[in-house]
């Protein structure tokens, strides 16, 4: 199989993302929605994209999701194997037809719910009595109009739009009752609440397909670290119903991480992928492949979060970095998510075209309604919620907080990254399912350019040319006229 090609002279030195574009091509592609999405890495997701296994990214929520909507949730190594496990469970018990709705108490206070969610249309919350019995649900932008300290209860005046778990799965049903009714339903089975959906998430369910398992559950990674007891981790989050483990850290290419990765596929089920990284070397790619990897985690310092590169010097232009590694792991079997440096759906087609099997996503994810952590306020009014690198001190101090502290004391002293970013509500897309339809459209179109039906295709025809900082510049909508 031949992978892309450059328009015109091959570069002399690495490219980020930003120094290149996409040519077009000659295409028969007629339709957007006909191109198949799926990724080659063996997972079995229908769309590309994975979240990060960051603290402030992937919480069962999020990866709960990303597996409706036919990506993979990587939820991450901070926490205690049974925390990690009890989100695997959670996740497990989701539907694959209905949102995880966003339940309070009757005695949930306003600023509770507007601390989860952001007063802007399609949003809602569901209310349920101590007994479990539905009481009723509630917009977002009706909290949002209520004063803070009022009940959330107490804001409910009407009958909830219910749906039975048939209706909910027939798209013609669900979708009829909720666009004639006030776009938000609760789904019921027996009289207990199940999930929440709205019209759109109703339409979307024609479009995109959920990544399950072979119990049609939702599917959920986990990342492990490379110190410790990493096989009874290992063992537990498998036991747990874990799909997808990814041994994690920042230099993969060491002796240590490969030996963790060789006890992981020991113990691991037949077929079961196993991700490994960091890397940004064909050589790296090979080390982790003998070990077991089948694959390998792109990506040393593009990262919003990240400072690596101009802490130590150390790490890669991404876009050269995919293309160089993804070669690699083709020739080997194995495959490539590129993991970081994607701030605009441009950003992850040529992840793509660079060979990548799946992008990997963080602090775009980050601001999201279901995204972990509370929104805040700024002074101007802004809601936001937090974001931090995952070797940076805040970080170092949660993974070591069980250790002796002189011991977490000098393991801080060498923390890099950023400890708190705010990361601002989109308006116009406020959800994780907005972002994905943001970026699937875009990633969609780019491959009808390249005259490509599914990704494979596109990176075989991607015609990848060279930019300047103004070709890149030029590329960029103007938000007023000039």
């Amino acid at each position: 199989m031949f992978l892309m090609h450059f328009y015109g002279q091959t570069p002399q030195h690495d490219l980020t993302y930003s120094d290149v574009f996409l040519v077009p091509s000659q295409s028969d592609v007629g339709s957007r929605l006909s191109v198949d999405l799926s990724p080659q890495d063996g997972t079995g997701a229908t769309i590309p994209l994975v979240s990060a296994n960051m603290n402030a990214v992937t919480g069962p929520r999020l990866a709960a999701t990303m597996a409706r909507m036919g990506g993979l949730g990587i939820l991450p190594q901070d926490l205690s194997t049974d925390a990690v496990a009890a989100d695997i469970t959670w996740v497990k018990q989701q539907p694959t037809f209905a949102a995880s709705a966003f339940v309070f108490g009757p005695d949930a206070t306003v600023e509770e719910v507007r601390r989860a969610i952001p007063p802007l249309p399609g949003l809602g919350v569901v209310v349920v009595a101590d007994s479990g019995e539905l009481i009723g649900a509630v917009s977002a932008e009706q909290v949002g109009r209520a004063v803070s300290d009022a009940r959330v209860s107490d804001l409910v005046h009407s009958e909830a739009t219910v749906l039975s778990v048939e209706e909910a799965r027939d798209a013609r049903a669900a979708f009829d009752i909720l666009s004639t009714e006030n776009g938000f339903g609760v789904v019921l089975d027996e009289g207990r609440v199940v999930g929440s959906l709205t019209a759109k998430q109703v339409m979307r369910s024609t479009v995109y397909r959920p990544f399950v398992d072979a119990h049609g559950r939702l599917a959920v990674g986990a990342a492990i670290g490379i110190n410790g007891d990493v096989q009874g981790r290992a063992r537990a989050l498998i036991d747990a119903g874990v799909d997808v483990l990814v041994v994690d850290t920042a230099h993969g290419h060491q002796l240590h991480t490969m030996r963790a990765v060789e006890r992981v596929r020991d113990i691991a089920p037949e077929g079961m992928p196993i991700v490994a990284g960091n890397v940004v070397t064909a050589a790296g790619v090979s080390d982790l492949v003998a070990a077991g990897a089948s694959i390998i985690k792109v990506g040393v310092g593009p990262g919003a979060m990240c400072t690596t590169r101009m802490m130590t010097a150390v790490g890669r232009p991404q876009f050269s970095a995919v293309l160089e590694t993804s070669a690699q792991a083709r020739a080997l079997g194995a495959a490539v998510w590129a993991d970081g440096g994607v701030r605009y759906p441009r950003d992850v087609a040529l992840a793509l075209a660079a060979g990548g099997a799946s992008v990997m996503i963080g602090s775009w994810f980050a601001g999201t309604v279901e995204a972990p952590g509370q929104y805040r306020t700024d002074p101007q009014g802004r809601l936001y919620k937090t974001s931090y690198g995952m070797a940076s001190s805040k970080a170092v101090s949660q993974r070591f907080a069980q250790v002796d502290p002189l011991e977490r004391a000098r393991k801080m002293l060498f923390s890099e990254g950023i400890s708190e970013s705010r990361i601002y509500v989109d308006i116009e897309r406020p959800s994780v399912e907005d972002l994905i339809d943001q970026i699937t459209a875009g990633v969609r179109s780019s491959c009808t350019y390249a005259g490509a039906e599914n990704l494979a295709q596109f990176t075989e025809n991607a015609l990848v040319g060279i930019q300047s900082a103004a070709g890149y510049d030029e590329g960029r909508a103007l938000p007023q006229s000039w």
